[in-house]
């Protein structure tokens, strides 16, 4: 099949997608769409929102769609490293066997990641950069495609510890979850109250999503499009040499070299979805919002003044 047949394809089955997620998750339209995107070019996302907003329900249901294996870590503040990764057990010969732990499949759900204490979290760190772990010295390759998928309670919240910037760095998108609007809440109680069971169809497999990732790859990319995603990225940089005098005021630190690629790659998927053959500028400002925010620290003086990170993106872009 040429690119140009497998991009009008990936059209076709998207729609499909995003029909069959519909049939449980109510609105949400914008956040089912982000966490596609990053699944399309391999990256992993964080969803942030307060408890009931179905997260979870949200990345079973795309879980299931898309004929994955899932495993779901519900994150507390007790769980130990091992008890994600794996760990090694004595067998009855007394020889060391590696138990695997559940980390080791397609699509894994880190529930309320940020209920537990930094030395768990950075247990995720090697597997969500280099689809591997390492146990005594023992490197573990993890199954393609591999997604972590995370929800995070505000880190207002009590009880909450917030998730180092490496970590944070290596989502792709930091995607909000708000509340439904009066008409879609009086959807969801509906469905949700009654017995109607919704049975779910697979449209996609394990081997269709890696080739969906190489399309991704193949797609052209103009020099006036990653030159403006570079510039963009940049003019987030508080203490570069011609930043803005609203950048100095208001930001502390500014997104790194990994926000230009995932922003590229963002652009391309965009452009991918809606049928074009190579992204352009307003495909990258459509995904800057969820893709920079977790990047850009704002400071004390932002935050004083009620300055919110999606108004300092909107004021770059």
């Amino acid at each position: 099949m040429s690119d140009v047949a497998a991009i009008k394809n990936l059209v076709e089955k998207h729609k499909a997608l995003k029909n069959e997620i519909g049939k449980v998750i109510i609105g949400q339209d914008e956040v089912v769409d982000q966490i596609l995107l990053s699944i399309y070019t391999g990256g992993h996302s964080l969803l942030i929102g307060v408890p009931g907003l179905a997260k979870t329900l949200m990345v079973n249901t795309i879980a299931q769609t898309l004929g994955l294996d899932f495993k779901r870590i519900q994150f507390t503040p007790d769980l130990m490293p091992s008890d994600i990764l794996g760990s090694e057990v004595l067998d009855q010969d007394r020889n060391f066997k590696f138990i695997k732990g559940p980390i080791f499949a397609n699509i894994i759900l880190a529930d309320e990641i940020n209920r537990t204490p930094p030395k768990t979290q950075a247990a995720l760190l090697e597997a969500m950069q280099e689809r591997a772990v390492t146990i005594a010295g023992q490197r573990h390759k993890l199954e393609s495609p591999y997604f972590v998928l995370a929800t995070q309670n505000p880190i207002e919240q009590e009880g909450t510890y917030p998730l180092p910037e490496a970590q944070l760095d290596r989502f792709m998108f930091a995607i909000k979850l708000g509340y439904p609007s009066v008409e879609e809440e009086i959807n969801i109680v509906k469905a949700t109250t009654s017995d109607r069971s919704v049975v779910l169809n697979t449209l996609f497999s394990a081997d269709a999503i890696i080739d969906v990732q190489q399309l991704i790859r193949r797609i052209p990319v103009p020099d006036n499009v990653v030159d403006y995603t570079v510039k963009l990225v940049n003019k987030t940089r508080p203490t570069l040499e011609g930043a803005s005098d609203f950048v100095k005021n208001y930001i502390d630190w500014g997104a790194g070299p990994r926000a230009s690629q995932n922003l590229v790659l963002g652009a391309k998927a965009h452009a991918a979805v809606s049928g074009k053959f190579s992204p352009d500028i307003e495909d990258v400002k459509a995904v800057s919002p969820g893709i920079l925010r977790h990047r850009i620290l704002k400071n004390y003086k932002a935050e004083a003044e009620g300055i919110s990170i999606e108004e300092i993106i909107e004021s770059l872009l």
